[in-house]
């Protein structure tokens, strides 16, 4: 596929900004960084809040394209630096994954209800398929990480944290490359875990968490959740906050933001669990 027809060593290209389109961007990107192009893949949102600031309120093609331009000249957006075929083939499968979960809890709960007399076998039949298709998936999520042997010995160190399993170390190692190079409010914020303030001249409005990446998110909760039971250190935070009368809920996000501050400290520091 021939993006370029035209040679571009004759522009001095800080930026090919590109909206994020269900992976119909990846050909669009991939040529850009053949030809040493750095490149953003921009939220849809990000563009919209922008073009809304402006007053830019139409919306066409020729307009998008001119709005996505003044957003990459403006804001200047975080380069995105260029994945290999394996770290990509990673988060695919991390991805697959997730819809066949998605798809084996709907068959689960079907089969409570409707998987009687007849039907039974078909459910059965249904599940067992996805088994062996979420087995397929995680033989190969292991082998993509073998190859990658900075991965490798990140999974051995996680692993080493009660409560914290397979899926949240694949995921943190294909959906979050900057833990171990950021601080804790940083990563926080990066999750989706730090408390926004609400604040406007002496009213006080709640702390509230928002955006972030919510794949991390969700993997984070579950893990949090087992570690309350295993894990001594969320264990006595969580009981502790409980006690000061914090909502259980919200005690369960302090749970969570202190799980990956320490989960990015053993990544910065290469050390083990040993609290």
């Amino acid at each position: 596929m021939s993006v370029f027809q035209q040679p571009v060593s004759r522009y001095t290209v800080s930026r090919l900004v590109v909206e994020a389109t269900g992976r119909y961007e990846l050909n669009l990107v991939s040529s850009a960084y053949d030809r040493g192009i750095p490149v953003v893949i921009a939220k849809p949102s990000a563009v919209r809040q922008y073009a809304r600031a402006t007053e830019q309120l139409a919306k066409t093609d020729k307009i998008d394209a001119r709005i996505i331009a003044e957003y990459g000249a403006v804001v200047k957006p975080r380069i995105r630096h260029q994945e290999s075929k394996n770290i990509r083939f990673l988060r695919d499968l991390l991805v697959r994954r997730r819809q066949l979960m998605e798809i084996r809890t709907k068959e689960l709960n079907r089969n409570s209800i409707m998987g009687s007399g007849r039907l039974a076998a078909s459910y059965r039949r249904h599940l067992k398929q996805l088994d062996q298709e979420v087995s397929w998936i995680d033989r190969q999520i292991e082998q993509a990480i073998d190859q990658e042997s900075e991965w490798s010995e990140r999974k051995t160190l996680l692993s080493t944290v009660p409560g914290v399993g397979n899926v949240l170390i694949h995921t943190l190692l294909a959906d979050l490359p900057e833990l171990g190079t950021l601080n804790n409010k940083q990563i926080a914020a990066l999750t989706g875990l730090a408390p926004i303030n609400r604040d406007s001249g002496r009213s006080k409005g709640k702390r509230r968490i928002q955006g972030g990446r919510g794949t991390i998110r969700v993997i984070l909760y579950m893990a949090t959740v087992s570690a309350m039971q295993c894990n001594p250190v969320i264990k006595a935070h969580y009981n502790q906050l409980v006690a000061k009368g914090k909502h259980k809920k919200v005690a369960i996000v302090a749970c969570m933001r202190k799980m990956i501050t320490i989960l990015n400290a053993m990544v910065r520091d290469n050390c083990v669990w040993s609290f």
